[in-house]
């Protein structure tokens, strides 16, 4: 009976747990440079769904393959309200940008930390899909800005390096608390 009830336990506790652990700044392997995807097979779509699933579930609206210690460059996305036009991006490059904007910023890997950061306005991307051919996609306003975070978690960069020393190193002791206190 006993094991039973602890079945249900962890399965209900599974139900609101990301599918990959997340890792959490300031990390060291969150600031590994991801390596270009050589080849798209199996192994690759099941981690862009395995992505997927964690990033809807944390919830979050992007999640790069750093992000879950893969350090291979893929990204997925999906900044719709609805929750329905999920991106998965292999091998994203920048290749446009124009114009500047501040958005509020927040990442899975700095839980419960939000701040302003200045990013391009538009951007062009260009990337691989899933079956491995060539895509491209123009953004602006919040895909724009998720694009540049979650490239940035390919190049080894979380939002906070973005902001100043002093923040820095404020957000580091908030959640080295954060960590004492709940662990």
């Amino acid at each position: 009976m006993l094991h039973r009830i602890l079945h249900v336990i962890t399965s209900s506790i599974k139900l609101f747990m990301p599918l990959l652990p997340i890792l959490r700044y300031p990390d060291p392997r969150l600031k590994t440079v991801a390596a270009k995807v050589e080849n798209i097979d199996d192994s690759i779509r099941r981690l862009a769904r395995d992505m997927a699933e964690t990033m809807y579930e944390a919830p979050g609206i992007g999640l790069a393959a750093t992000q879950v210690n893969v350090h291979m460059r893929v990204i997925v996305i999906d900044a719709s309200e609805a929750r329905d036009q999920l991106l998965v991006l292999i091998n994203p490059e920048l290749v446009e940008s124009e114009g500047l904007q501040v958005c509020e910023e927040g990442c899975l890997s700095v839980p419960g930390i939000f701040d302003k950061v200045e990013r391009a306005e538009s951007v062009v991307v260009r990337y691989l899909d899933t079956d491995g051919e060539d895509q491209t996609v123009a953004a602006d306003g919040l895909l724009a800005v998720c694009l540049q975070h979650e490239i940035d978690h390919l190049q080894g960069r979380v939002f906070v390096e973005h902001l100043s020393l002093l923040k820095q190193t404020r957000i580091k002791a908030k959640l080295a608390k954060q960590s004492r206190i709940t662990a």
